[in-house]
């Protein structure tokens, strides 16, 4: 027992030396500004991929998620975007190009969904937000132009963690009553993290292999209405290798986000949309 213990304080330790060498290295800030939460407002273009999810349930009001253009016409998601206190959604608005959520802008392009075009992943689970992977088929589909583009997903033969990669999520969530705060949509970077080093900060059963974890320093994550939203990282380009689950959206606590990662889920995707996957 003590040498359990004895591993989970180093693995602790190594932890914050590891995530402060990269903070360090790689990401540098120095106002306030930093503060989805503790992020930065997005230039408009600066995320073509990103999609707000208007999701409809009955007799409740439009919830706000995130999404990514995956074909001009499947949107991908969380499955837990679909689900609301036990409903489950009967439709919605995939809202491209936005940068102004409340605003009718001229780059916006709104599409509808229906029931019909929700597919979420057979073994999903709810409760814990297991296989939390979806999609949405378009009624009609969406125009590419530069500033709604699709996201690339990595390859079939892509094997890697990316611990060490500076990830990036972007959301129209809330942000945790900062003073002047808009609609605007905004964004964070931080390190991608080991899932040992994650388990440390969660547990076991949050975090599990087809987990990818963004770390928490500096209180900038995911927190309400980011559901859904894609994790990107820079590869000659954005490449999203995971999903922003609400289960373990930590706000401004510290904590790491913990996403859905895309790499176990490529054969569900492409059977269950038009997307394909590279070798």
């Amino acid at each position: 027992m003590k040498s359990v213990v004895v591993l989970v304080f180093l693995a602790a330790v190594a932890n914050a030396k590891w995530i402060g060498e990269l903070q360090t290295n790689s990401y540098s800030s120095d106002g306030p500004s930093r503060r989805i939460v503790n992020g930065l407002e997005a230039i408009p273009g600066q995320f073509p991929y990103q999609v707000m999810l208007l999701t409809e349930f009955p007799e409740s009001p439009s919830l706000i998620a995130g999404g990514s253009v995956l074909t001009v016409n499947y949107v991908l998601t969380a499955a837990s975007t679909f689900f609301n206190s036990g409903a489950q959604a009967t439709g919605g608005t995939a809202v491209m190009g936005a940068n102004i959520r409340a605003n009718q802008e001229p780059s916006q392009q709104r599409i509808r969904y229906d029931a019909s075009g929700i597919i979420i992943h057979p073994q999903y689970v709810v409760t814990n937000r297991r296989n939390n992977v979806g999609v949405a088929r378009l009624n009609t589909p969406m125009t590419f132009n530069d500033r709604v583009q699709p996201i690339r997903l990595p390859a079939r033969s892509d094997t890697r963690q990316f611990e060490g990669f500076i990830g990036t999520i972007a959301g129209f969530g809330r942000f945790v009553d900062e003073p002047g705060a808009s609609d605007v949509l905004r964004y964070i970077t931080n390190p991608i993290m080991m899932n040992a080093f994650c388990i440390v900060r969660w547990d076991c059963l949050t975090v599990q292999p087809d987990n990818v974890c963004l770390s928490g320093d500096g209180g900038r994550s995911t927190c309400n209405s980011d559901n859904g939203g894609p994790l990107v990282v820079n590869e000659g380009g954005p490449l999203q290798i995971g999903i922003a689950s609400v289960f373990s959206n930590p706000c401004s606590i510290g904590l790491p986000s913990v996403y859905t990662r895309v790499i176990p889920f490529l054969p569900w995707i492409e059977a269950n949309t038009d997307y394909v996957v590279r070798p």
